[in-house]
């Protein structure tokens, strides 16, 4: 079925929205985490992730005009008969999504309080008071405004920008390492998987495939040039930011790394300017991280794959429970939690969910095997350096998530098989 005529999403919108789907709220988190990782290979760990997302947005495209359904991932598994598995790694995607948002609102409290010289707990009541305003926002109806978060992601680019080039022209390599060791090559192997999380966001697009215009034509290459000028951007940024701010202040201050970079270029109106900038690109990308996850959520529980209990819709068609559901959640790891374990559960949910839409892609293709193809295998070796990175570093956090995962493998099919009586009894 053709949507050319119902799609509202031309190229520019569709462009702006995959570019701020990432870059909203990934460069402003992961920046210092990378650098504390990689030191002078950053730049490095950000083309190496940049590897596995533009063969994984070939992949989505290819799924989702193929099948032309809306749904990413867990239609994809839906269409090759693998229902258990859309079941599980829906889930699984589901808690990758509420962790990002907890970045993003983790961010920005870090960012607004960092300007105003708040201390710890209003720095945590901002990343509570954000998403709190967007669930209520998104429950009235008002939550997903393209035209404003195409405006949003235009003013953060081209501040992006400005600062990746500021630094460049300040180029001095000491700072790569200033204050630091220098880490070995092979470092942005291990950075790159730590911050995977980064590239989550251009996928959101699939989910808006029915109000794309011409999305056989146009989201391809919109989607590819989109992730190709992220990972570009990303790379000069983090070379730039470095030349400004040198490493070991972004290091020590990861949670606010790309204020203290324009602070060392215009002073205090660097840090406004990156104030505003941060703060507007986080709470959009946690707009619409949310918008699209909670109607992920109720599509997966029309499916009953999730308890039909998230099917629920207000008087607004939004599906209420779902929002607040994952906005509680994520409110609550954004307070309790640390930026570095956020970001890296975050990247090995992304990272498994991109390696399988890189596997069923390959399964599809007739032609150009050769792309998801090398879409799995970089995913893979990431993967498995993140993995290795959380059995050094962060064991407690590893043995977490594996336990969710068994839970989600295990308990999901008794949890719906209760849900699933229940309602059949209350009829």
């Amino acid at each position: 079925m053709a949507t050319k005529s119902k799609g509202n999403l031309g190229v520019l919108a569709v462009w702006a929205l995959a570019a701020g789907g990432m870059v909203g709220g990934g460069i402003y988190t992961v920046l210092g985490v990378v650098i504390a990782v990689s030191a002078q290979w950053a730049w490095l760990a950000f083309l190496l992730t940049g590897l596995i997302a533009l063969p994984s947005a070939y992949s989505y495209v290819f799924l989702t005009n193929k099948f032309k359904k809306e749904g990413g991932v867990f239609v994809f598994l839906e269409e090759i008969k693998a229902k258990a598995m859309a079941g599980n790694l829906a889930w699984m995607l589901i808690l990758g999504y509420v962790l990002t948002i907890s970045v993003y609102a983790f961010a920005f409290g870090h960012y607004v309080s960092f300007a105003f010289n708040f201390g710890p707990w209003i720095t945590r009541l901002l990343a509570l008071g954000i998403v709190a305003a967007l669930v209520l926002l998104n429950l009235a109806g008002v939550g997903k405004l393209s035209k404003v978060e195409i405006a949003i992601v235009t003013v953060n680019l081209v501040v992006l920008f400005s600062l990746a080039i500021y630094g460049i022209a300040h180029w001095d390599p000491v700072q790569l390492t200033s204050g630091i060791e220098p880490r070995p090559f092979w470092s942005s192997l291990i950075g790159g998987a730590a911050i995977f999380m980064a590239y989550e966001g251009f996928q959101l697009l699939s989910y808006e495939y029915d109000k794309i215009k011409n999305p056989k034509k146009n989201l391809m290459p919109t989607l590819i040039s989109a992730v190709g000028f992220v990972v570009i951007l990303y790379i000069l940024v983090a070379i730039g930011a470095t030349m400004l701010g040198g490493a070991l202040p972004l290091i020590r201050f990861k949670e606010i790394a790309l204020s203290i970079a324009a602070q060392d270029a215009l002073g205090s109106t660097g840090i406004v300017i990156m104030t505003i900038a941060a703060g507007f690109a986080t709470a959009a990308a946690i707009n619409s991280t949310l918008f699209s996850t909670a109607n992920l959520a109720k599509r997966i529980a029309s499916q009953n794959e999730l308890p039909s209990w998230f099917n629920h819709t207000n008087g607004n068609d939004i599906p209420d429970r779902s929002i607040i559901v994952l906005g509680a959640l994520a409110a609550t790891l954004a307070v309790i939690g640390s930026l570095g374990s956020l970001v890296e559960a975050a990247s090995l949910a992304f990272l498994c969910t991109f390696g399988i839409v890189n596997w069923i892609a390959y399964k599809e293709s007739d032609s150009r095997k050769a792309i998801p193809a090398f879409g799995i295998v970089m995913s893979s070796i990431i993967g498995l350096a993140l993995i290795f990175r959380l059995v050094i570093s962060k064991p407690i956090a590893l043995v977490a998530v594996g336990f969710i995962v068994l839970v989600i493998i295990f308990g999901r099919p008794y949890i719906l098989k209760k849900t699933i009586k229940r309602n059949d009894d209350n009829k």
